[in-house]
């Protein structure tokens, strides 16, 4: 995918600098900046290269929309970090929807692999949220949606394999994978106990998330209709 889309990976790596160095200096505005710049090139480039052509696309782009309010609402500096966290949540729901849609294009598929898809997000959100709920507080219950919606998009986008390409397949799933241990590493960080570089390695997996997401999406190709 890097031959392939030399400048737009390019100018992601570029970004990711930038936000080394936003972090390295604490420079709050900045690093919210490079991130809001981040997911606006995610938006052009999708459109650019899908044209928004079904409703599969009109979905992803729908959750980078709301991914976009999410970093802009950031800018205030916590006046609406409550509609920040909804605009993110929604932003993974449309995500879910489109990955519902590949699924849904052949239910009786590739059984084995759902299973084991749902075993695995179920055991890991309870067991995540039961770690985290004595440190919550008032959020246990936003943080338990955020989780549960999370570990669905995960599942659904498990639930596309062998409906679309292989190529669409894992980087999709890959990007799907990074956000919930980006989410995670989020929570942990704000509730339970900081860690060295928090601010680097969660961003950078959120936005290396994002990328793969997006180029899985312009890669799309529907097998089974």
């Amino acid at each position: 995918m890097l031959k392939k889309y030399k400048a737009f990976s390019l100018l992601f790596l570029i970004l990711l600098v930038f936000h080394f160095i936003a972090v390295f200096f604490s420079v709050s505005i900045l690093h919210i900046s490079i991130n809001i710049c981040f997911l606006l090139i995610l938006m052009v480039f999708f459109v650019t290269k899908t044209k928004l052509h079904g409703r599969f696309h009109k979905r992803l782009f729908t959750g980078l929309l709301f991914a976009l309010a999410g970093s802009l609402l950031l800018l205030f500096t916590g006046r609406f970090l409550t509609l920040s966290f909804i605009c993110n949540l929604l932003g993974y729901v449309f995500y879910t929807r489109a990955f519902y849609l590949d699924f849904r294009s052949a239910q009786e598929l590739d059984k084995n692999n759902a299973r084991i898809a749902i075993a695995f997000c179920t055991l890991f959100g309870m067991g995540l949220y039961v770690f985290l709920r004595p440190y919550l507080g008032i959020m246990k219950i936003p943080v338990m949606i955020y989780v549960f919606i999370s570990c669905m998009m995960l599942m659904m986008a498990v639930f596309r394999n062998l409906r679309v390409n292989r190529e669409s397949f894992i980087l999709i799933f890959a990007g799907a994978l990074l956000l919930l241990l980006s989410d995670s590493l989020l929570v942990i960080n704000k509730f339970v106990a900081t860690f060295p570089f928090a601010g680097v390695l969660i961003t950078t997996i959120y936005m290396t998330a994002q990328y793969l997401i997006i180029i899985g999406g312009v890669e799309r190709k529907l097998l089974n209709k």
